[in-house]
């Protein structure tokens, strides 16, 4: 996988003894931008107050960086720090997040399972992209621990979540924000890059709590990112699935924004999925205006989430729910293992390419 200039993602170091501040992944190394571009807006411990420099800026500092990387390196290489030398934190300040539910196979599969019998999308779903807003402060960086939440599991049940569930997401961050009361404009000048997303989830406090109102505290405990975020130049776009009926006039796509990425689900190390994100019913910037179509504002470090990623086959299912049909249909691990769920001790990675960039990996622990 690359991490050569066709990527450079940001992310947020710290070398032993150091204040945190915003680098470029370049190789095995990360690119130390203030004194490398003699900027201190890099200096800081968040990538917010660059994000909200706006488009142009994005596009200039990257060229910059590429250019530096590639006909000045004798003077950058001083800037440059082995990845196995710096700690990786939260890459920006997450101002609100929102979780969506854009895929057709993950939201039919759900509606199977816990409305069996019924029509398993609501009326809704194929004219309006279904989101909720998440937890902000439970965002945490990948490699982060996740304790198992308790909760009520049903009528005078409470304890530990026996459905301890993962959902392979794409999150889109935001650095220009919106003025109050109007909606975002173009998707491009919003929208810094992407960050993948592992929005974990406690299945049976979901299915007791989430009629009339939707998720709470099974989806509020954690949300774990990647320490890098890839900017929006860095990712092909391909034209969007077909939508019937046809969305509302604030809904139609102006620009092709489906992206062509392939993730990766691991569980302690073994691949046990791979969900195409091209296949997603509802694209990102469909997302935006949604979000903001009845005045609500964007801020810089905004966190939107496509909702779990899932193909048409078993094997691109983006969560265990479907992947074992609610612990109906166990998944056998080499050695003999088998798992409904998340037990106390499992490992899950998430990790994804786009043609030949890396987005690099989202990684957590249970326990």
């Amino acid at each position: 996988m690359s991490w050569g200039v066709d990527n450079l993602p940001y992310g947020v170091f710290s070398c032993p003894g150091e204040r945190p501040r915003v680098g470029v992944r370049y190789g095995d190394k990360v690119l130390d931008l203030a004194p490398a571009l003699h900027d201190e807006v890099f200096a800081a411990p968040s990538l917010n107050p660059f994000m909200a420099r706006g488009r142009a800026a994005w596009h200039a500092t990257r060229e910059l960086i590429r250019n530096k990387l590639t006909t000045d390196l004798s003077v950058t290489e001083a800037h440059l720090i082995p990845l196995d030398q710096v700690r990786l934190h939260l890459p920006f300040e997450v101002a609100d997040y929102v979780d969506f539910y854009c895929s057709i196979e993950h939201a039919s599969a759900i509606g199977q399972i816990f409305r069996p019998g019924q029509e398993p999308l609501q009326p809704n779903w194929r004219h309006l992209p279904v989101g909720y807003h998440g937890r902000a402060g439970t965002v945490v960086v990948s490699g982060t621990r996740v304790r198992r939440p308790s909760g009520q599991l049903g009528p005078g049940r409470f304890g530990p979540c026996e459905k301890l569930d993962i959902e392979a997401e794409l999150g889109f961050v935001v650095g220009v924000p919106t003025v109050p009361g109007e909606p975002a404009g173009s998707f491009d000048e919003h929208v810094f890059g992407v960050t993948l997303v592992n929005d974990w989830s406690a299945r049976d406090i979901q299915a007791w709590e989430y009629v009339p109102l939707g998720p709470f505290l099974a989806k509020s405990f954690a949300t774990s990112i990647s320490p890098w975020v890839t900017p929006l130049e860095a990712l092909p776009r391909v034209p969007g699935r077909a939508q019937d009926p046809e969305p509302a006039p604030y809904l139609r796509r102006r620009a092709d924004w489906g992206l062509d990425i392939t993730l990766e689900v691991l569980l302690n190390g073994e691949v046990i999925s791979r969900p195409p994100y091209a296949g997603m019913y509802w694209t990102p910037d469909q997302m935006l205006a949604h979000m903001t179509v009845n005045g609500a504002t964007l801020r810089t470090g905004d966190l939107f989430a496509s909702g779990t990623i899932s193909g048409p086959e078993r094997d691109q299912r983006g969560s265990l729910m479907e992947l074992t049909w609610n612990g109906t249909d166990p998944i056998k691990l080499r050695g003999g293992e088998t798992r409904t769920f998340l037990q106390d001790g499992d490992t899950v990675t998430i990790r994804a390419t786009a043609g030949g960039v890396t987005l690099g990996e989202v990684s957590g622990t249970v326990g």
